[in-house]
């Protein structure tokens, strides 16, 4: 059995309360499939809590702070966050420059995508793996969902829209509510967006996760103190408040 975690947005309050649920089924696999960071106030935190994991891939806020360049597509709220964020990771004092040289190791780590016996992990999309998000409407948009599945053997797991559900080669999106929260594998290709640890934006203000044996994909949704993470959002100039407005509404 894996867990499988995707857009922990640095919010350590959601991610903490994840980890523990993980830990109390007792599953020791955990993979990450991007976006450690950005957005919230804890991304030092959240990046030495996930340097543990045997797979973490680059997300695109990993990618923005790596290459600040890339930030340009951000809009103004992500780009002030991903400032900031990369600021937190180059403070000089002589006990943060070793552990922010590690971090700094950890996110020039991250690879795009892993594959595994059919399985394929990105972040976004197999097409542009830190670019290109899946969205529920691409239920009707066979032309964009064809060149995603050309390029996946049989599933693949995504976050990035930080919106839970699954897509299938027969041109069906469903959401987890609608299966009960499980989908069996069956011989259709199909993609599963695992939802967002940190910023839940279907309206579900819980984090949510998977769980994965090879046969059956579980959707988790965990609650958690999003009160106390939106409080140190506003605490911090840099980060706009309504980062921390949108917790409580998981959008």
């Amino acid at each position: 059995m894996q867990a499988i975690v995707s857009d922990i947005h640095s919010n350590m309050e959601a991610f903490a309360a994840v980890l523990r649920d993980i830990k109390e089924r007792g599953v020791r696999d955990v993979i990450c499939l991007g976006d450690v960071i950005g957005y919230g106030p804890n991304p030092k935190e959240c990046v030495d809590a996930a340097s543990s994991f045997p797979l973490v891939l680059l997300g695109n806020h990993e990618e923005a702070v790596l290459h600040e360049v890339q930030a340009r597509g951000f809009n103004r709220k992500a780009s002030s966050a991903v400032r900031w964020t990369a600021a937190q990771f180059d403070m000089l004092s002589d006990a943060e420059r070793k552990a922010n040289a590690l971090r700094w190791d950890f996110l020039g780590s991250l690879k795009l995508e892993y594959e595994s016996n059919g399985v394929l992990l990105v972040h976004g999309s197999p097409v542009a793996p830190t670019r290109e998000y899946i969205y529920p409407s691409d239920a009707r948009n066979p032309v964009k969902l064809n060149r995603i599945y050309e390029k996946t053997q049989h599933v693949c797991f995504v976050g990035h829209t930080h919106v839970p559900g699954v897509w299938t080669e027969d041109m069906r999106y469903y959401s987890p509510e609608e299966l009960g929260l499980q989908f069996r594998i069956d011989s259709r290709k199909a993609i599963f967006n695992v939802g967002s640890v940190g910023q839940p934006r279907d309206l579900d203000n819980r984090a949510c996760y998977v769980l994965f044996d090879g046969e059956v994909v579980q959707w988790v949704r965990v609650p958690y103190d999003f009160e106390a993470t939106a409080k140190k959002i506003y605490a911090i100039p840099e980060l706009d408040n309504w980062l921390g407005d949108r917790l409580r509404e998981g959008k």
